[in-house]
């Protein structure tokens, strides 16, 4: 019993250098869409996020809510189609899109609520993000790229709560689009310096080998991606988070991590011990 209390006590001091060296810093963490279905892993992660504000870390949540999206569209026999990982977005889609994102925001801010710590719902009508219609070769309906955000009211939210934003923005012209969850957490990340960039996702992180997790890379430079891009270690999903993630972080964020979700407290074993669990981007 003793042993297993120091054991624990271990566990507090090793954290204690990482809270006293990011307290009051900001963290923006990307939850996608694909690991907030799973209740067990969904209260999980947001129970270590509470953690991170008890212990005087200011997060930053960024949703998205791709698998409940599809399966909605699916239900309202909507066609669903994607160029280069991004769903096109007709005005029916859109709708959808609007209603899946509102309710996931509610249950993450109900959630955060039921740790004791307060959550600020941002979504589209908040009008915190400011978007233009995106560039591609084809058009992609409305999708929107965010140019700017109302940093006022996101600075105010984070003084005493958890801001919890939906990936969804308006033009000048008060038209709405539909931005890829990725692209607004690398945004705001970038342009509030914050100190980690955290993409929770549902694999280990960047493997050598996608079928042995021995094989995980715990540390890579910006400088290594494109190489690891060229050789097929990083491939597919994962090509765009560490190319964004590296933008990042040449735009002044601190460090990015790729952390799967799935493990229990992964998000605070990779924050709060000298080994970490997933694979970091660094400078």
């Amino acid at each position: 019993m003793v042993q297993e209390a120091i054991k624990k006590a271990d566990i507090l001091i090793e954290a204690l250098p990482y809270i006293k060296k990011f307290h009051q810093k900001i963290f923006v963490i990307k939850y996608g869409g694909s690991i907030l279905g799973e209740d067990r892993v969904r209260k999980s992660v947001l129970e270590d996020i509470a953690f991170l504000r008890f212990a005087g870390i200011r997060p930053i949540i960024v949703h998205g809510g791709g698998p409940n999206i599809t399966e909605s569209l699916r239900e309202h026999k909507i066609p669903t189609q994607f160029i280069d990982g991004i769903r096109v977005t007709d005005k029916a889609t859109l709708q959808v899109v609007e209603k899946e994102l509102d309710k996931l925001n509610d249950l993450i801010v109900q959630e955060i609520n039921s740790h004791g710590v307060m959550a600020s719902s941002f979504k589209k009508k908040s009008n915190i993000l400011s978007v233009t219609k995106k560039k591609a070769k084809v058009d992609l309906g409305f999708v929107g790229e965010v140019y700017d955000f109302n940093q006022k009211k996101l600075e105010k939210a984070l003084v005493d709560s958890i801001p919890v934003i939906c990936p969804m923005g308006a033009s000048e012209t008060g038209e709405s689009f539909n931005i890829n969850a990725d692209e607004v957490a690398f945004f705001l990340a970038s342009k509030l310096n914050a100190e980690k960039l955290v993409l929770l996702t549902n694999v280990l992180g960047v493997m050598r080998d996608p079928k042995n997790e021995d094989s995980l890379i715990s540390s890579i430079t910006v400088k290594e991606i494109e190489g690891l891009i060229k050789d097929k270690t990083v491939d597919e999903g994962m090509v765009p988070k560490v190319r964004a993630a590296a933008c990042a972080i040449r735009n002044g964020v601190g460090k990015a991590h790729i952390v799967d979700a799935k493990i229990p407290h992964a998000l605070l074993l990779e924050i709060f011990t000298d080994q970490g669990i997933s694979t970091e981007i660094v400078k």
